[in-house]
């Protein structure tokens, strides 16, 4: 699929320049970024125009920058910035991550059992870190979940969840944005609770 808005190679967004598209989907485009002054290479997440014509889905994108600094945990991506395009495209700046994600790792076949219980581990505290600060996640699936070299953990791989746009927040001013009938999230990772309303999802 060719998306119908692209930035263009050596154009800026902020400080940075786009150096090359990552990955696109239906309602945005990651690319990565370069900060030349300090030579900072990051990923740029944008929104495409279709979908930053609704205000509760940039809301959602926006949220993904105040979970990440809010839960402040090394399994999560780490978000520097945000802001808006003259034209009124939406973007993050976030952190480039080099690896792949459990789903590709599955393509290759099942995972061995010590790396795996590693791998559930990591992803257990960095839901815990996120459940203490009432916020919950509704889409933990191979395809949000990265693997990246690090030499510090055990198993040399760290796992970083990704996209938080869909989390529940409890409270604070961010919270009750899902009407309670609404059901979202991917089928085939959903629990019975959120397929009956996504407000129903809980820590467990």
């Amino acid at each position: 699929m060719v998306c119908a808005f692209m930035l263009r190679p050596g154009s800026l967004v902020g400080s940075y320049r786009i150096l090359a598209l990552l990955a696109e989907g239906g309602m945005g485009a990651v690319y990565e970024g370069i900060n030349e002054s300090i030579e900072r290479r990051v990923a740029i997440k944008v929104l495409l125009p279709d979908a930053a014509q609704k205000p509760e889905i940039v809301k959602r994108f926006f949220n993904e920058a105040w979970v990440s600094n809010r839960i402040d945990h090394p399994g999560l991506v780490q978000v520097h910035d945000q802001g808006t395009l003259a034209d009124g495209t939406a973007y993050l700046v976030m952190e480039l991550l080099k690896g792949e994600t459990l789903e590709q790792r599955l393509r290759q076949g099942p995972l061995d059992a010590e790396n795996a219980l590693k791998q559930c581990w990591q992803i257990a505290q960095a839901l815990a870190a996120a459940h203490e600060r009432d916020i919950i996640h509704r889409d933990v699936k191979p395809g949000n979940l990265m693997l990246v070299p690090d030499p510090l953990v055990p198993g040399g791989e760290r796992v970083k969840i990704l996209d938080w746009g869909i989390a529940k927040l409890e409270t604070g001013q961010r919270a009750g944005l899902t009407a309670s009938h609404v059901v979202i999230g991917t089928p085939t990772y959903m629990s019975p609770e959120q397929c009956r309303g996504a407000a129903e999802v809980d820590p467990k």
